[in-house]
């Protein structure tokens, strides 16, 4: 069952990727990029190195668009690995009409120290946007339901698989001409485990294309591996490039 629902998430995969490089070729398309970097390095009793990256691409071509986002950090001491998390998402979303939307999504986690060697899931989900007549605001939310397969760091854990019913939230506030407030949420609840997310943060324009960000990333989930904790939390403060 594990590998025949791996054969799935591949096959969900490729067929994205193939959609979304035959539509490329084509014109007409609204393409954004965000490359996104922090660093802290210490020297001298101890030697640290802290670094936090995140990368998205977004295509958008008449009622489609498509988003690619990889987020990660890394943290050592002493030249010893001591944190180390890969955060992965792709996603398709049709949009029919400026309020409605329906959306696909895969995302994988790679995160050893959380316990698992990794977590995948693949979910389809139906989204409106709500609090357009605000000015300076915009929310909106997803409901949906898929599957996530968790594979265990440790032999003597079981690898298990389960559906999941996936809610998101996302909301933005313009404070000025030149600073935001952005909060997204999402819980998947599954059968063995829930897993829910928290990302808040503050942008402050630089330059056109230039901002300073500070977010605070948590994350929980009900179940987890022995002598694992249930929630991980980061605060961070990077430079944000647009182009």
């Amino acid at each position: 069952m594990l590998l025949s629902l791996k054969r799935s998430l591949g096959t969900i995969a490729l067929l994205a990727a193939a959609s979304v490089s035959t539509q490329l070729s084509a014109q007409d398309w609204d393409l954004a990029t965000e490359l996104e970097l922090g660093a802290i390095f210490t020297s001298g009793n101890t030697d640290d190195e802290n670094i936090r990256f995140r990368g998205r691409f977004d295509a958008i071509r008449e009622d489609w668009s498509y988003r690619f986002s990889m987020d990660g950090f890394r943290s050592s001491s002493d030249d010893e690995l001591s944190a180390q998390r890969l955060y992965t998402v792709g996603s398709a979303t049709y949009n029919f009409d400026p309020d409605n939307f329906v959306q696909g999504r895969v995302a994988h986690e790679d995160d050893r120290f959380s316990g698992y060697d990794s977590q995948t899931d693949a979910s389809v989900s139906y989204g409106q946007v709500i609090l357009r007549d605000i000015e300076n605001m915009s929310f909106s939310y997803t409901v949906g339901a898929g599957v996530r397969v968790s594979r265990a760091t440790d032999d003597t854990e079981d690898d298990f698989e389960e559906g999941i019913v996936r809610l998101s939230g996302d909301y933005s506030w313009d404070i000025s001409d030149s600073a935001r407030f952005i909060q997204a949420l999402s819980v998947d609840a599954g059968e063995r485990s829930s897993i829910g997310r928290s990302e808040s943060s503050i942008e402050t324009d630089i330059m056109d294309n230039l901002s300073m960000k500070f977010t605070i990333n948590v994350k929980h989930q009900t179940e987890v591996p022995e002598n694992r904790k249930k929630t991980d939390t980061e605060a961070s403060i990077t430079l944000l490039l647009r182009f």
